[in-house]
């Protein structure tokens, strides 16, 4: 299992150097050769990068995926796929792809829709300034508290009712309201037991 920091294109503060490999994505790999870290992977269709930056792409990484411009899938499920398909144990943290465009984000917020990428959901997790942003499949699912994030919402991708329990506000059959998205939720010191009915659930870490 190799953990791997992967770096899109949108803003980030800093990219933490505990990864065994990194992955740049479209113009993230011109970031991560400007901070000086290793360039194991780099895709993209890399229309947001000068025919120069493309070319230092290519002399420094180590395996390099040019996409057609026009295709079905982002940039960034195009790099996560490639990962799992050389690595089905892969760990990857994702920076840099909950800024920008609106489309884009909410296409990074809903990854596990992707049919390829879904049985690779808990392997993936989306980190931002303020929030980090985890997936749980189908089931009984024990969420544990991030330091550092004092806060966490639900977002159930999927029909039925939700099931919140052992945290500060809890959602049960005889309190169940529905909503698209629980959020300002509070751990107890301890795990937050949810219930997925169908689907898979976006968990939202965030602090102030």
């Amino acid at each position: 299992m190799v953990r791997w920091g992967m770096l899109a294109g949108g803003s980030f503060s800093e990219l933490p150097l505990m990864f065994e490999a990194y992955a740049g994505i479209d113009r993230g790999a011109v970031t991560l050769l400007e901070k000086e870290l290793p360039l194991d992977l780099a895709v993209g269709d890399f229309d947001s990068v000068s025919s120069a930056e493309l070319e230092r792409i290519q002399k420094a990484s180590k395996e390099l995926l040019v996409l057609a411009v026009d295709k079905d899938d982002t940039d960034l499920e195009m790099g996560l796929k490639a990962i799992f398909q050389r690595d089905l144990e892969a760990h990857v943290t994702v920076y840099g792809a909950l800024g920008g465009r609106m489309d884009h984000a909410l296409s990074s917020v809903f990854l596990p829709s992707h049919p390829d990428l879904a049985p690779f959901m808990r392997q993936i997790q989306l980190v931002d300034d303020q929030n980090v942003i985890a997936f749980y499949p189908q089931g009984r699912q024990a969420v544990t508290p991030l330091p550092g994030y004092d806060y966490v919402g639900f977002l159930l991708e999927g029909e039925g009712q939700l099931t919140i329990e052992e945290a500060k506000y809890n959602l049960t059959s005889s309190s169940y309201f529905k909503r698209k998205i629980y959020g300002s939720n509070e751990f107890l010191d301890q795990p937050i037991s949810v219930t997925v009915p169908d689907g898979y659930l976006v968990v939202i870490y965030s602090k102030d």
